[in-house]
């Protein structure tokens, strides 16, 4: 444990060791997706007095315990991952009902999102026993966030697509009926394959986050037709976990709104990028755009 955990977890007993935890509870804690510091003091403190810590791979979760100065006897740690999950679920419910407080961690960030950990918390419902979650970082949120995407129709968490490339083209599909931003994940080995399918969707744009708050952390926005070579441009681009946010589908153009918005970006920038910008404001189509602005120029 570093020094600068030290002080942490002192911080985390002054904010949070007054406040109540109670017993029969199962707490879900969000842990870091990348960077340690993220870990919440709240997180810390509860991770430091719970009686057993549930998680889906016992030997990540006592590493990074270990980073924290929190770590536990073997026994105190409970393997509930994708494959048993509904089993150790009894195991889990068994010691709560028995007035045990414990906590539940995925590998990364928010449990029960796209980790394991909701059957978990529907079988501890179920049986009537307390669920308190803790808040914390989530790669969905991470990336929405940094996405510059306004959000105003909402937006759909899809995760990851089908691997079959049948199918994937099939949800591909389904995404471009849908004008809601989506946020997909995906792992190095398959980000080629997603945006070659992804490809299809045109100009919409896609922003891609690549290792989020780790050292190699990389945001970029591109067009959905322009990814595959994005990607291709660097070896590094293709390593990392992806988090990808496909933009909220641009509002159709009423007739005319194109030339009226080019007439206006034509006065104040080059051609080039009032045509950029045209298409990106009405969902017009960039070539269609550039005709009308070269016919303008030359009116």
């Amino acid at each position: 444990m570093s020094a600068s955990f030290a002080k942490a977890l002192e911080a985390a007993r002054e904010a949070a060791g007054s406040q109540n935890n109670p017993t029969s509870t199962l707490y879900v804690v969000a842990t870091p997706i990348g960077n340690l510091a993220d870990i919440s003091l709240r997180a810390l403190h509860v991770l430091s007095v719970v009686d057993a810590i549930a998680c889906e791979d016992t030997r990540h979760t006592q590493q990074l315990l270990r980073a924290y100065g929190l770590e536990r006897p073997g026994a105190q740690l409970l393997s509930v991952h994708q494959h048993n999950e509904a089993e150790a679920a009894q195991t889990v419910i068994a010691r709560l009902t028995q007035g045990e407080r414990i906590a539940y961690v995925s590998d990364a960030g928010t449990p029960a999102i796209s980790d394991p950990g909701a059957r978990l918390v529907a079988a501890v419902r179920q049986a009537g026993c307390r669920v308190l979650p803790l808040p914390g970082a989530s790669s969905v949120t991470t990336a929405l966030s940094a996405s510059g995407m306004t959000g105003e129709r909402g937006f759909v968490f899809s995760g990851f697509l089908p691997s079959k490339l049948g199918e994937r083209q099939q949800a591909v599909q389904a995404l471009a009926q849908d004008s809601r931003a989506v946020v997909l994940l995906e792992a190095p080995h398959r980000i080629e394959a997603l945006a070659q399918a992804l490809a299809v969707l045109g100009e919409r744009r896609i922003t891609v986050g690549r290792e989020l708050t780790k050292q190699f952390e990389q945001i970029e926005t591109v067009a959905a037709n322009a990814l595959p070579a994005w990607l291709a441009e660097k070896p590094d681009r293709q390593r990392g976990e992806f988090v990808l946010v496909l933009h909220d589908a641009p509002v159709a153009a009423t007739e005319g709104e194109g030339v009226r918005v080019l007439q206006v970006l034509l006065t104040e920038l080059p051609l080039k990028t009032a045509v950029k910008l045209a298409a990106e404001i009405t969902g017009e189509s960039k070539n269609a755009l550039y005709d009308k602005a070269l016919a303008l120029k030359k009116g």
